[in-house]
């Protein structure tokens, strides 16, 4: 299986943070932010071309909204973005009380909840005031609650089939965790580490589940997405990609077999610059053998 696997550079964008790619099946799009650059990036697998709006301030995620548009984390505001016109409106706002903190990964549940959180401003990628983010939901009517605080680095979200587990990424912790989670009530608990990187894999960042509820992970300063079996936390395959700030991934094509990888470019200094001249780019990743699964909805 390994020896079929092919990496290509599929989006030139050259983003300074490449990041939350979701895949929007009914339009065979790939929707991904550059955090840095302040833009939500639409790319169209079927002709090739690129939209893209910008945002009045860092944009951590962006995510289709079944009312349509999408609702984005720019700030500290959950914002509705409206495609066509490019406009933005403020649905809510969090961290108030942290003026520096910025709103990072953001991913919806099953059941239509937006599941999003914080982290100081950086002083240098990934360089960051310690414990100062937090993980929020919102609900459809636009209810926000805490449910973690002391973050490094909000990252990598995601869930179980069966809905019953939620996994999830504070990437200084170098470790991927997972938490009972009520799909209902949106509660989650019983925190427990699943898997711990290794010496050369980076830091956790961005993940994704596939079919069979394996987690592949993308490796920021680590050059690679690992794929990792939660319920052994054995490190099952590792695809290794020419940028080393890999950043986030999800699965999409026609029947989700395609790996799309974010990555970021933003830190690396010049000679790295000529050696990764694909870095900020996104990649497609084909020959894995496994499905990923539609992306979710928010429901406000």
């Amino acid at each position: 299986m390994m020896s079929s696997v092919k990496v290509e550079c599929a989006v030139k964008t050259g983003s300074l943070i490449g990041e939350g790619p979701v895949w929007e099946e009914s339009e065979q799009t790939l929707l991904f932010v550059d955090i840095a650059g302040q833009k939500i990036h639409q790319w169209s697998s079927t002709t090739n071309q690129i939209q893209s709006v910008e945002t009045a301030d860092m944009v951590g995620f962006a995510v289709p909204r079944q009312s349509g548009g999408y609702v984005a984390g720019v700030g500290r505001s959950i914002v509705a973005v409206d495609w066509s016109t490019q406009m933005m409106s403020s649905l809510v706002e969090v961290d108030e009380d942290k003026p520096n903190n910025r709103l990072n990964d953001g991913k919806v549940d099953p059941v239509g909840r937006l599941l999003a959180g914080t982290m100081g401003k950086e002083v240098r990628p990934a360089e960051v005031q310690r414990q100062q983010g937090s993980l929020f939901s919102v609900t459809s009517d636009l209810i926000v609650t805490k449910h973690l605080n002391q973050v490094d680095i909000s990252n990598g979200l995601d869930w179980s089939l069966d809905q019953k587990t939620f996994f999830y990424i504070d990437s200084l912790s170098r470790t991927v965790d997972a938490f009972d989670y009520d799909s209902h009530s949106g509660q989650i608990g019983n925190r427990r580490v699943v898997y711990r990187m290794e010496e050369g894999e980076g830091l956790p960042d961005g993940m994704t589940l596939d079919v069979d509820d394996r987690l592949w992970v993308a490796c920021y300063n680590g050059g690679r997405v690992i794929n990792i079996d939660p319920a052994t936390g054995v490190r099952l395959q590792t695809v290794s990609l020419p940028v080393m700030k890999t950043t986030s991934c999800c699965f999409g094509g026609p029947d989700f077999s395609d790996l799309y990888v974010t990555s970021a470019s933003l830190g690396l200094d010049q000679s790295e610059k000529r050696q990764q001249p694909l870095a900020g780019d996104t990649f497609r990743v084909t020959g894995l053998g496994v499905k990923g699964r539609p992306s979710n909805s928010f429901s406000g």
